[in-house]
């Protein structure tokens, strides 16, 4: 959820897109925030050396805690995907032990409404996606994967992918660490906790048999990465909106804090489909899913994307465990200076508007 003025902006002057996939002339899909995340080389040279230098101590404390080390290799990550200034440390603190050669990755769909989607998980067509060090190409296991799914279960859309920044943060980090990863980029707009349910077990199944032609080993070969920030909190530049739930001051926020804990061990340890079903009861309006009871915008795209991890290592006869490597908000440490490499910020940080980033790995 971005600030809604930086929405506008990009629509209407940094960047033209076409809003119909069969017109599309292009099959390289371009960056859309190009402002709060990294689109050059140099600039992720700079944002990874800034925070090893800047936010180094926090980095090695918050891996240390989690018991995360070098050796450690995540089947499954959660990662948020806000402005880089904010986020900081907390990308490669979870998204560095995400060692594998192709990366299917779920991401929010913040714009869905407005294309008219839900019900149905997202594909696009595009072969490769711009990114800083160079492009990085959409693995040949999408099409499989599509090919085995019932057309109902899915929508091919170069429109929603175009204008979706979920996914897009995250990949610099995975390719800055291997520039000759592979994506699966899959967005996930509204739909019930039944209706994600029957779409990641038929995912799972599709995924498993792909993978297995292959003899891919999933957290070395292949792994799973979903996409979410946490709470969207306050009174102030939510479009009018106010998601200040426990007020907008100190006492609000310690406890906006302790109840965004409770939601992270939700999915924590062992996990179930009960478990999911339990974030997502403390997640969406229980009288219309398409709404929020609290404001994370992952939503939809952690379960689709636990649950299909969960029945894809049923279809392995294992079981994840999830450890929360860490959690932060865009006010509770030190922000990154970003302003001479020509980036910047897409919302304001303060105890009126901020954001928490969850970090959540499986193996």
């Amino acid at each position: 959820m971005k600030s809604i003025v930086f929405s506008i902006l990009i629509i209407l002057g940094m960047t033209f897109i076409s809003y119909s996939s069969e017109a599309q002339t292009s099959k390289v899909r371009q960056p859309y925030d190009t402002v709060g995340f990294a689109s050059h080389s140099w600039q992720m040279d700079s944002i990874m050396a800034r925070i090893h230098r800047d936010q180094g101590k926090l980095l090695k404390r918050t891996l240390a805690e989690a018991g995360v080390t070098e050796q450690t290799t995540w089947k499954v990550v959660i990662s948020p995907h806000d402005d880089y200034t904010y986020v900081g440390y907390l990308y490669p603190a979870i998204l560095d032990n995400l060692k594998a050669r192709t990366v299917i990755l779920f991401g929010v769909a913040h714009k869905a409404k407005q294309l008219g989607l839900q019900d149905r998980i997202i594909f696009g067509y595009f072969k490769e996606w711009k990114e800083p060090g160079s492009n990085v190409k959409v693995s040949p296991l999408r099409d499989e994967i599509m090919k085995e799914l019932p057309a109902g279960m899915y929508q091919v859309s170069d429109s929603m992918q175009s204008i979706e920044h979920s996914i897009e943060a995250l990949i610099p980090f995975i390719q800055y660490h291997d520039p000759a990863v592979k994506i699966v980029p899959i967005v996930v707009p509204y739909m019930t906790l039944d209706r994600a349910g029957e779409i990641a077990r038929t995912l799972a199944e599709a995924i498993h048999q792909a993978v297995e032609k292959r003899h891919w080993v999933w957290g070395m070969d292949y792994a799973i990465a979903i996409s979410s920030d946490a709470v969207h909190y306050g009174d102030q530049d939510w479009g009018g909106s106010n998601y200040a739930f426990y007020g907008a001051d100190t006492a609000g926020y310690i406890a906006t804090i302790q109840h965004e804990w409770e939601i992270i061990n939700t999915i924590s340890g062992n996990l179930t489909p009960d478990k999911v079903k339990a974030f997502t009861g403390l997640t969406v309006d229980d009288k219309d899913y398409t709404q929020y009871r609290w404001t994370w915008c992952g939503r939809y795209s952690i379960p689709m994307g636990l649950l299909t991890s969960y029945y894809l290592a049923s279809l392995y006869g294992k079981e994840l465990q999830g450890t929360p490597v860490g959690y932060a908000t865009s006010i509770d440490h030190p922000h990154l200076r970003v302003d001479d490499i020509g980036m910047g910020i897409t919302a304001p940080a303060n105890i009126h508007h901020w954001v928490g980033y969850p970090a959540i790995g499986y193996k």
